[in-house]
């Protein structure tokens, strides 16, 4: 078996046909077309089937494909073992992740990092809770949340790290009545004007809870995915919003509210693929982000 079948056959099962396998690393579709006669002729049975107007994969494939990660994880694992031998973790690990986790974890990462061999590159990216699993084919380390399990949905055949554990506080500005109060429950909350972030997106899972825990709706007068919009329209009076205690800067614009009564906090995670997991270089940027996340809430790990 050539390696290089076995991950093109897990990158179209994880992207879904050639011509996004071809457009995520930098090839054409004719000649993945090429090597996956070869491999089919190697493996002697067809790894594909023709589903809809692209493909999909076997059993065999499939087989294949699981297998990927396997021979990819044992390399990972001997380069790894050859940087303890050189005294060092060395190369490059790619990051992608919400940009409010990011802005939290990097600066502290970052420093903690200032005296390694190791570069890192940075990609923000907004997405659906579900879909972070998917950034995992493209970057080393993605870190992402959620608010119902230490592991994000569709995210559990990756490896996972628990970096932090956010609370969600209720922004309201500081003449609002509800700014004095020190802790907020639902039914104080119940009745405002909200505003929110896009379904499917965690923060509005918990005024989902919200709402089951009164028995009736709220009013989402704005759906915005970008925290720093949400805490201006916050600051300027057009609703109150879930914001992160850790990463929202308050100033004297907003004032944070702690809500108790329904479980508002998230988990804050890296997630890799099991074969990038085992790189030295990124199991030290994977420490060094859990580290950072222990030290918003006053920890220290090794």
């Amino acid at each position: 078996m050539d390696l290089r079948h076995l991950e093109l056959l897990r990158d179209l099962r994880e992207r879904g046909s050639l011509a996004a396998v071809a457009a995520a690393t930098h090839r054409t579709p004719s000649a993945l077309s090429q090597q996956l006669r070869t491999a089919q002729r190697v493996a002697g049975t067809p790894l594909v089937e023709p589903h809809g107007r692209g493909l999909r994969l076997t059993e065999a494939g499939e087989l294949l494909a699981d297998g990927a990660d396997e021979v990819a994880a044992a390399l990972a694992r001997v380069e790894s073992r050859l940087d303890e031998h050189r005294g060092r973790a060395t190369g490059r690990v790619s990051i992608a992740g919400l940009p409010s986790g990011l802005t939290a974890l990097m600066p502290g990462t970052l420093t903690l990092l200032a005296d390694s061999a190791v570069e890192v590159s940075i990609d923000d990216q907004d997405l659906a809770e579900q879909d972070y699993a998917r950034a995992a084919a493209d970057a080393d380390i993605v870190v992402a949340h959620s608010l119902t399990s230490e592991v994000p949905a569709g995210s559990e055949g990756l490896r996972s790290t628990v970096l932090t554990r956010e609370p969600l506080d209720v922004a309201v500005p500081p003449d609002h009545p509800l700014a004095r109060r020190e802790v907020l429950r639902p039914r104080d909350v119940i009745d405002e004007t909200w505003i929110s972030v896009p379904e499917d997106y965690p923060f509005d899972t918990v005024l989902h809870r919200i709402e089951e825990h009164c028995g009736r709706g709220l009013h989402r007068r704005l759906r915005i995915r970008d925290n720093q919009l949400v805490a201006a329209l916050v600051a300027s009076g057009e609703g109150m919003a879930l914001l992160p205690r850790y990463t929202t800067r308050t100033a004297d614009e907003l004032v944070l509210v702690p809500l108790a009564g329904v479980l508002a906090a998230r988990w804050i995670v890296a997630l890799s693929r099991p074969d990038r997991a085992e790189r030295a270089a990124v199991r030290l940027v994977t420490r060094a982000l859990g580290n950072a996340g222990a030290a918003l809430m006053g920890e220290r790990i090794s």
